[in-house]
C-alpha cells in the first residue's frame, strides 16, 4: 500500500492568499474617494452646480438654445472644473490621512494601487456624465412647460462619447497632479494656476503664441464639447496631454513607487 505523504511535525506550509482583483481594488478606491466628508460634499456640490447651470439655461437665452444638447453641454463646464479636485483628493488623501501604510500593506504592488485610483477616477467621470444626462433630460421635459423652449432631443452617441472623453481627460489630469505632488493644497493650487498662467502668457507674448495653441489644455479640450474635431484639433489635444497628463503621471508614478512609506 502507498502511504499519504504528510508534512513533518513542526513544519508549516506557507499560506498563499489570492491577490485582490483590479476590479476590487478599484471599488475600494472609489469608496475611499466618496466616503470622506470632503469627498461626499464635493461630489454633492458638483451635482448641484450642474443642476443649477441647467436651470439657468432654462430661463436664459433663446428658445432655440433650450434643448437637450445645450442643457447637457452647459452642465459640463462646472463639472469639468470641480471633478478633477475629487481626483486630486482621492490620491493625496492617502498621504494626508496617513493611510498609505495600510493600503500598501494590503496590496504591496503599488503600481496596481495607482491603476485602481486612475480607474476609479474614470468611473467618477462616467458617473458625472450620466448625472448630467439625467439633469439635461429632466430640463428638456420641464422647459416647454414653463418657457417657450424648443425642447429638441437630437444628440447622438458620438456626442456623449466626446463629452465623456472631455471629463475623463480633466479628472485624469487632476489625479496625475495629485500623484506628482502628494499634497492636497499644493496640487489643487498648481492644477488651476499653472494652466491659467500658461494661457495668459500665450495670449500676451507673441513669441509663444503658436506653441500656446498646442499646449493650452483649456483650448485643446474645447473641441470635445463643440464637436469641431479636425485632425489638427486631435494633434493639439494629444500634444497638450503629453505635457499636462503624461509628464505629471510619469513623475507621480515614479515618486509613489520609490517613496518611503511611514
Amino acid at each position: 500500500m502507498s502511504a499519504l505523504a504528510t508534512p513533518a511535525a513542526g513544519t508549516h506550509r506557507p499560506v498563499r492568499t489570492a491577490r485582490p482583483s483590479l476590479a476590487r481594488l478599484t471599488a475600494v478606491e472609489l469608496r475611499k474617494a466618496t466616503d470622506t466628508r470632503a469627498g461626499f460634499w464635493l461630489l454633492a456640490i458638483i451635482a448641484l452646480v450642474a443642476l443649477g447651470m441647467v436651470i439657468v439655461q432654462m430661463f436664459t437665452g433663446s428658445a432655440e438654445d433650450r434643448n437637450f444638447a445645450d442643457f447637457f453641454g452647459g452642465a459640463q463646464l462646472p463639472v469639468g472644473i470641480l471633478l478633477p479636485v475629487v481626483g486630486i483628493m482621492a490620491v493625496t488623501g492617502e498621504w494626508s490621512q496617513r493611510t498609505t501604510l495600510s493600503t500598501f500593506a494590503l496590496e504591496p504592488r503599488r503600481e496596481r494601487v495607482i491603476l485602481a485610483k486612475l480607474s476609479a477616477a474614470v468611473l467618477m467621470a462616467a458617473g458625472a456624465v450620466v448625472a448630467s444626462l439625467a439633469w439635461a433630460a429632466l430640463a428638456n421635459v420641464v422647459a416647454p412647460l414653463v418657457t417657450d423652449a424648443n425642447a429638441r432631443w437630437e444628440f447622438g452617441a458620438e456626442g456623449v462619447g466626446r463629452v465623456l472623453l472631455f471629463q475623463v481627460v480633466n479628472v485624469l489630469v487632476g489625479t496625475a497632479f495629485g500623484l506628482a505632488l502628494l499634497s492636497t493644497p499644493l496640487a489643487i493650487v498648481l492644477y488651476f494656476v499653472l494652466p491659467t498662467v500658461w494661457t495668459i502668457l500665450g495670449s500676451t507674448i507673441s513669441a509663444i503664441e503658436t506653441p500656446a495653441r498646442w499646449l493650452d489644455l483649456t483650448t485643446t479640450t474645447m473641441p470635445l464639447l463643440d464637436g469641431d474635431l479636425t485632425a489638427e484639433a486631435w494633434g493639439r489635444l494629444g500634444t497638450s496631454l503629453a505635457l499636462w497628463l503624461a509628464v505629471p503621471l510619469a513623475l507621480g508614478t515614479w515618486r509613489v513607487l520609490r517613496s518611503e512609506i511611514k
